[in-house]
């Protein structure tokens, strides 16, 4: 096994600044912290605990194994007060003691427009796994319960803090959950009876001018585990270098978005977030401080990357930080193609009304993330612009004008699929395209794409996408090719004002199923026609919202090392992240959800049908999606990876929805609604 504290010292000592440790990183666990506190040991991987003498669950509150009131507080003294144990707040939307009628009208009406959800310790941001038993909502009836939610929170300001927060929960059979932000569609980062390692507040960053190692040579920097995704743009433009990164202003940028794999603007130029890994400090089950690189924990190193789940790559571990490739500046332009059909399919209305929008529409050197243009967390506007991943400054052409409106459903139709059948040429050339079918109602649809194409110039963008405008006016559409606009990342040192401030989201029920169409779909006619015929019929027969993102991170497009790494292979030969969205709505039964899951999984069935092989995306997927082993790993990673889990965690002390090694337990609901983390974790057999 590996002799993990000698390894991170042997790693500080081999390869310099970029291998350093931030500050909070010192401060680890010591035999004098511990002292006679026996739930703080760490764990011996080398002893022997027979499977049939484990506990079939996770200590549950008021269990006979639930740990003791004076353990809970001397777990706080050792972590000098960061144990919380924070009440829900929509708990002042409901008649009792929590009540508060100005309190709860703010959550409703104004906590989304700031970091309030983002920075709450307990909220995420998916409420349906969490069991919906206290949202906030005006004229809220019944009780607010914790449901779903953690017990107690962990704030973590420290790697010792997140050592004995994982001895704990090991030691004493205390289930473990571990948060950031708060964006998770599928109930990993909440679970009731647990324990959550909040890592929010780890906010670190480090720029490395001059990198170097075995497999990489270049600008580097260094992200702590907290940091968002607006924070990160920040840093990019005090350093003036792009770094890739979720889209999403408030999205970790290093935690599950990159674990996962991580996609965004850049995803076909320098591949997905997975591949900008170089190094990765974390906090190993045992509760072990370790780096995990090209030379050192090279099993935790391939698997980190691409082989976890949500949330901070809790599976093997709680990642503290990582160092990312950086890159030089790069222009962007971008453009858009929107076009409706039926009654009432005029241009959305702006969620900024105030601003005068005109064609273009120039913002020189804003920041558009900073107002929270979040997608996919946004269902209820069309915008036509594209999700800014990277931090990416400049202005939007077209956004005032209103899209074509179309009197036939088939060329609607037909102009749709000229668009995603021209995808691959925008992707060849590096470029990343999003787009949106929004069902309307009556027959009535809307659709709303953008094409991104980072280190061309306009001439070469205009050669590039004229065939595409050409195609759709000659199927009936009217669609000029607009003025283009060209971003360039961060021109601006620190102090610009239009740096960024957060922005804000609120807890929505959306629920997601996704799927990576292949290459291979668009090359074959007849297979395109039958892969694009199964993406309509989920929204014209359906209803559904279907949610398009188009690009290519292939190996060679991955380079060194990502191309080595536990991404699933399925992301290397895609052309489009194809996902049905839809909002669960919060009084369903245990019954009526289950029919509401077998309705879409007929029409998810049909896009597997048409990708026999391929996989979809943990972190926009479904916790329900059958073979999951396959879908979101890979049929040939997924065997190594459960070793590895196996290996670094026999005590099975992180476990998720979905991550690797988790069919091993199960949640008991206590209502039977379906994969709903509001019950006790169990054993389904032998881990």
């Amino acid at each position: 096994m590996h002799a993990l504290v000698a390894a991170v010292m042997a790693a500080l000592a081999g390869t310099g600044q970029a291998s350093s440790l931030f500050p909070f990183e010192t401060i680890q666990l010591s035999r004098a912290d511990i002292g006679n506190f026996s739930a703080l040991n760490f764990g011996d991987l080398h002893a022997t605990q027979p499977n049939n003498d484990a506990p079939s669950c996770r200590a549950w509150p008021g269990s006979q194994d639930w740990p003791s009131d004076a353990e809970w507080k001397q777990l706080n003294v050792t972590l000098g007060g960061a144990l919380l144990r924070p009440e829900p707040v929509g708990s002042a939307c409901y008649q009792g003691e929590a009540y508060n009628a100005g309190t709860c009208r703010y959550l409703v009406q104004q906590a989304g427009r700031t970091h309030f959800w983002i920075d709450d310790p307990l909220s995420v941001l998916t409420q349906w796994p969490q069991g919906n038993t206290c949202p906030a909502v005006l004229n809220a009836k019944g009780n607010c319960t914790r449901g779903g939610s953690p017990e107690y929170v962990v704030k973590a300001g420290s790697v010792k803090d997140v050592q004995a927060a994982v001895n704990f929960a090991r030691n004493k059979n205390v289930r473990l959950v571990i948060k950031n932000t708060g964006h998770d569609f599928g109930g990993r980062s909440t679970g009731a009876g647990s324990l959550s390692i909040w890592v929010h507040n780890l906010k670190s960053f480090d720029f490395v001018p001059e990198y170097a190692s075995d497999v990489y040579t270049g600008m580097a920097v260094r992200v702590g585990a907290g940091v968002e995704s607006w924070e990160l743009f920040n840093h990019m433009a005090d350093h003036n270098i792009t770094v890739v990164s979720p889209g999403g202003s408030t999205v970790g940028a290093v935690g599950g978005w990159l674990a996962s794999g991580g996609h965004g603007i850049l995803t076909s130029k320098y591949g997905l977030g997975a591949d900008q890994a170089l190094a990765l400090n974390i906090v190993t089950p045992d509760g072990q401080f370790a780096t995990a690189d090209s030379k050192t924990n090279r099993d935790l190193f391939w698997a980190l990357r691409g082989g976890g789940p949500i949330t901070v790559a809790g599976t093997y571990g709680v990642v503290t930080s990582v160092v990312l490739k950086a890159h030089a500046p790069i222009s962007v332009t971008s453009m858009p193609v929107t076009f409706s059909v039926g009654q009432g399919t005029s241009q959305p209305a702006s969620p900024f009304p105030d601003f005068n929008f005109t064609s273009p529409l120039n913002f020189t050197g804003f920041n558009f993330t900073g107002f929270n243009f979040t997608f996919p967390n946004i269902t209820g506007f069309n915008f036509t612009f594209p999700n800014i991943t990277g931090g990416f400054n400049g202005s939007f052409p077209g956004f005032g004008s209103p899209p074509a409106a179309l009197s036939s459903v088939e060329t609607f139709w037909k102009g749709v699929s000229i668009t995603y059948r021209f995808n691959p040429r925008v992707i060849d050339a590096g470029g990343y395209c999003y787009s949106y079918i929004y069902p309307l109602g009556n027959n009535s649809f809307s659709f709303t794409s953008s094409a991104s194409i980072p280190g061309l110039d306009n001439s070469a963008v205009t050669t590039l996408m004229q065939p595409l405008y050409d195609e759709l006016n000659a199927a009936g559409i009217k669609a000029a090719m607009p003025t283009l606009s060209t971003f360039s990342s961060f021109p601006y040192a620190g102090g610009s004002p239009f740096r960024q401030t957060g922005g804000g989201d609120s807890p929505v029920n959306t629920r997601y199923r996704s799927r990576l169409f292949p290459r291979a779909n668009w090359a074959d006619d007849a297979l395109f026609a039958s892969t694009f015929a199964a993406i309509r019929r989920a929204v014209d027969v359906g209803g559904y919202t279907f949610h398009g993102i188009a690009y290519g991170p292939t190996l060679a497009v991955a380079g060194s090392p990502g191309a080595d790494s536990a991404v699933n292979p399925a992301w290397r030969s895609a052309v489009l992240h194809g996902s049905l969205m839809q909002v669960q709505p919060a009084a369903l039964t245990a019954a009526q959800a289950r029919a509401f899951d077998a309705d879409v999984e007929a029409y998810v069935d049909a896009w597997r049908a048409v990708t026999h092989g391929s996989g979809a995306y943990m972190a926009e997927g479904d916790p329900a999606e059958p073979n999951w082993q396959q879908s979101f790993y890979g049929a040939d990673n997924y065997p190594r990876l459960l070793e590895i889990k196996r290996r670094y965690d026999p005590w099975g002390i992180f476990w998720a929805r979905t991550t690797v090694g988790s069919e091993s337990w199960d949640v008991q609901t206590v209502d039977g609604y379906p994969n709903s983390q509001n019950g006790r974790l169990c054993r389904v057999s032998s881990v």
